[in-house]
């Protein structure tokens, strides 16, 4: 190969290289920017984290830690790993930080193989009451590996059953406790969940992969500090990149970083570090707080709207970013749903409910988040207007023409918040 054509290789932009997938970001470009995205457990991440994603960074192997890699050329990515160590530290004021998990289900693990032998009691949310799979779900690698016993809320008002927690935790006696979920409304008492594991002798760990923009921002209790370990990822309301991290106390952290590796992975993705460092310097402005406030506010009037549309929610309303709709009284499933607010031009989710007698194929919920329309720019009259339209299109009888007409209403808004005007082609890059 010529030095021209080495040079061709490395510079010819995505548009030549891959028409195919240039023409696909392209349209999922496009498709982000036409509808309401309200999936709760997804975000709007900025050009200056998918620049650091998409940089010169992913060509770096870096095995091992800051300082101590099995790889030569470490000097300039020790630095980023430092930097998004350091930052992590001051965002959450945790006493240690590992930021190599590349997902949330990975950071669960490497806390479970930290402090867990397999078959190992633990005890956590239920994933049919809003926990997540990864908190023992028999065919996930943590039902699996560990012994997993799962409390849940109330049948009454559908809040945590914390009676129910402390009676299992000490006739189980567990190993660890788990708090934290993927489709809970309300806050969650950390304190609480900390005395009944004291009082069993159990460790504590929070999943605060859902919450944690909004523990950052100072509007939701933190579990650093009170949870023995604490992890997370950092693409849902805290608006980072796609990747996980493990935080803990300083005498758990080197069996943290050798449940990471070489436990569970290999080479850290460098250029996903860097996205973490540059979230969470986002995360520790003014601007950020600000955002995460305005996410429960868009939130509670998001609820407030549904209620007075004739919607029913579970818990009644919401103290987070997210509310889960209530459809058991009604014909509609949650498939059905979803499907008709996506002809509306509302991207959402569906989502079982406590008790649900429906399967999780089908669902009698749907779950609605607020944090990527916030980072958008929506407030508290756009909210209202978004909760009009999803309450109209839940209506049975509803027809071809209204439906068409709430799109053009949800499309109205779209328009008026433009995202990533800049990025034409899909890319933050070039």
């Amino acid at each position: 190969m010529s030095f021209a054509d080495a040079s061709s290789y490395l510079s010819r932009d995505i548009s030549e290289v891959d028409p195919d997938i240039a023409r696909l970001l392209r349209a999922e470009g496009a498709r982000q920017a036409e509808t309401l995205e309200m999936i709760a457990s997804e975000n709007f991440t900025s050009r200056a984290v998918m620049q650091a994603v998409g940089s010169v960074l992913t060509n770096k192997y870096a095995e091992g830690l800051p300082h101590r890699r099995y790889y030569g050329g470490c000097e300039v990515v020790d630095e980023v790993e430092e930097l998004a160590i350091s930052r992590a530290k001051e965002l959450f004021g945790c006493e240690h930080v590992n930021v190599q998990p590349h997902s949330g289900a990975t950071a669960n693990e490497a806390a479970y193989q930290a402090v867990l032998a397999p078959g190992d009691r633990v005890l956590a949310m239920a994933l049919a009451h809003g926990g997540h799979l990864s908190h023992g779900l028999k065919v996930n690698f943590s039902g699996r590996l560990y012994d997993f016993h799962h409390y849940g809320v109330r049948r009454g008002d559908c809040y945590l059953d914390m009676d129910q927690v402390e009676q299992m935790a000490r006739e189980l006696r567990p190993k660890l406790i788990v708090a934290g979920a993927s489709a809970y409304p309300r806050i969650i008492d950390f304190a609480a969940f900390r005395q009944i594991a004291d009082a069993v002798g159990a460790l504590f760990m929070v999943d605060m992969a859902h919450i944690s923009g909004l523990v950052a921002g100072g509007v939701h209790p933190s579990p650093v500090g009170i949870a023995d370990i604490v992890t997370s990822t950092l693409h849902k309301s805290l608006g980072g990149p796609r990747a996980g991290m493990v935080m803990c106390r300083e005498d758990l952290g080197s069996a943290i970083d050798r449940a990471v590796f070489p436990g569970l992975q290999g080479g850290p993705l460098m250029h996903v570090i860097a996205g973490k460092a540059v979230a969470f310097s986002c995360a520790l402005t003014e601007e950020f707080r600000a955002r995460q406030r305005q996410v429960i506010a868009n939130t509670a009037a998001l609820a407030n709207g549904l209620v007075a549309g004739g919607v029913a929610l579970v818990t009644g309303g919401t103290d987070n970013h997210l509310v889960l709709v209530d459809l058991s009284a009604t014909d509609l499933t949650g498939v059905d749903a979803e499907a008709r607010l996506d002809r509306a031009g509302i991207t959402v989710n569906k989502n079982g409910i406590p008790f649900d007698e429906r399967p999780p194929t089908v669902t009698s919920g749907l779950r609605i988040g607020t944090p990527a329309l916030t980072t958008r720019g929506l407030k508290e009259a756009e909210m209202t207007e978004i909760a009009a339209i999803i309450s109209a299109a839940l209506r049975p009888e509803i027809s071809d023409d209204e439906m068409s007409g709430l799109r053009t209403r949800a499309q109205a808004i779209s328009h008026a918040f433009p995202l990533y005007p800049t990025l034409t082609s899909g890319t933050a890059i070039g």
